[in-house]
């Protein structure tokens, strides 16, 4: 960060902490510069020169990580979920889900559940071969021979 004061650092940090525990609310620009004490253009010259993103682009990327955590880790529905990370449209949660992540938050949960199911029940597919060789390892055993 290339700022004069420490003090102008802290206030950026401060807005991205603001974002970063506020993110599942409905914030704007205009919360954010206020939560770190700047005006909205002075606030988003400074974060996008610090962080190589906007404010908008930052809480964007913020919500679909926690999205793909929530995917992975949660019962909650889609639905639900994209509710919970602050989007307010389940079909812009869609599409820009799909247009970040290459798949929709449904194929995204199933591909992880497959993923996830596959290294359970056969964890020798993503062992190298040459190390599955040099230990003497078999695709349908789990242990070394002897």
């Amino acid at each position: 960060m290339a700022f004069e004061t420490p003090y102008l650092s802290r206030r950026i940090v401060q807005a991205k902490n603001y974002i970063d525990t506020h993110y599942a609310s409905p914030i704007d620009l205009s919360s954010i510069s206020e939560s770190a004490h700047f005006s909205r253009y002075h606030f988003l010259r400074l974060f996008k020169k610090t962080y190589n993103k906007t404010p908008h682009q930052y809480l964007t990327t913020k919500r679909l990580d926690k999205a793909k955590d929530l995917l992975r880790n949660s019962p909650l529905s889609v639905l639900e979920i994209c509710f919970a990370v602050g989007f307010e449209s389940c079909a812009s949660f869609n599409s820009l889900f799909k247009k970040k992540v290459g798949k929709t938050p449904g194929e995204f949960r199933k591909t992880f559940h497959r993923r996830q199911t596959l290294a359970e029940n056969q964890p020798l597919v993503f062992i190298p071969g040459c190390f599955a060789s040099m230990y003497k390892l078999e695709k349908n055993s789990t242990t070394a021979q002897p």
